[in-house]
Parts: structure tokens; C-alpha cells; sequence
């Protein structure tokens, strides 16, 4: 009778070798899946920033897509002392303004849009009124991942862009 243990018979150290061979070559895909994965996201990442410039007789707004993917902006919502508005001329100083669309909207990377441009006398009003003027969109990625942006370029990070329909900003 043979008293070889079995951890010494050639077969199984072939086998035990294969096994281990196998088990890290799995691990090395799984990782290797994984930073693929991360590395697309992080290739199509959209940044929306909302910044604002005016001058002696001009004002604006203007929404950039600084990020390296496009941004789907799902909704806007526009907030003058509190209270949700639907259109710029909502706001008095806002009468003679050239408006674009914001809300519903793809915008590619590095692309700006001025969702508001003014030009008149009354930048200075205009300049009192823009300090109760709050402004948030929320935006995805190509992947569904989303967030939220208000006028301190902050993005949070949220499940799902979703407002209510009093609170949306239609213009």
C-alpha cells in the first residue's frame, strides 16, 4: 500500500497548482472589470457650474458643462425671495431680457449656455435683485449617475432628479 499523503501525490499538486492559478486569474478580471468600469464613468463625468457676469450696462447668467462627458439637465428650478418663479419676467428688473432654455436639455462638455442676458441701465437694480435669486438644476451622467447644483458649485449627489411641478422653472 501506498502511505504518500495526499497533498504530496503529483496529480494533486498539478490540480492544487491549476486551482490556484485559476482562482487568481478570476480576481485579476474582477479587478481589471472593475477599474474599466470606473474609468468609463470617470471619461463621460459631466460638472455643471452656474456663474453669473455683468458689466456697466450687461448682465447674464451662464450654465457650463466643465466636466468631461455630457450633462442631461433634467429640471430648473428658480427661486426669487423664496418664492418658486416659472419665467425671468417674473422678476420686475427682468422685463427686457433675451432668455434660453435651461431646464430639459443636453449639454455636451466644455459647451456654455446663457439661460439670461440683459442690457440696459438697470444692472444696478438688477445686481440688488440677483441676491434673492436662488438657482438649482439637477443633471446625469450618461450613466444615470446624478446631481444637484445650486449657485455655490457644489454638486451633491442624489438617486434621481426629481421636483415637483409647482416648483419647476419653465421658461
Amino acid at each position: 500500500m501506498n502511505s504518500t499523503k495526499w497533498y504530496k501525490n503529483p496529480e494533486m499538486i498539478v490540480a492544487l497548482s491549476a486551482l490556484l492559478i485559476g482562482l487568481v486569474t478570476a480576481f485579476t478580471s474582477i479587478y481589471s472589470a472593475y477599474v474599466d468600469r470606473a474609468y468609463s464613468r470617470a471619461s463621460v463625468w459631466p460638472r455643471i457650474e452656474i456663474s453669473r457676469n455683468f458689466g456697466a450696462e450687461t448682465f447674464g447668467y451662464n450654465v457650463t458643462n466643465s466636466g468631461t462627458g455630457p450633462a442631461m439637465i433634467n429640471y430648473a428650478k428658480v427661486n426669487y425671495d423664496s418664492t418658486f418663479i416659472k419665467s425671468w419676467s417674473d422678476i420686475d428688473v427682468f422685463d427686457k431680457v433675451i432668455q434660453s432654455h435651461v431646464g430639459n436639455r443636453i449639454l455636451s462638455s466644455q459647451q456654455t449656455i446663457q439661460p439670461l442676458v440683459y442690457q440696459g441701465d438697470k444692472v444696478k437694480d438688477i445686481l440688488i435683485a440677483d441676491e434673492m435669486i436662488g438657482i438649482e438644476l439637477c443633471y446625469c451622467s450618461i450613466y444615470d449617475e446624478c446631481w444637484v447644483i445650486d449657485r455655490e458649485n457644489r454638486p451633491k449627489p442624489v438617486e434621481y432628479c426629481e421636483a415637483k411641478t409647482e416648483e419647476l422653472f419653465l421658461q
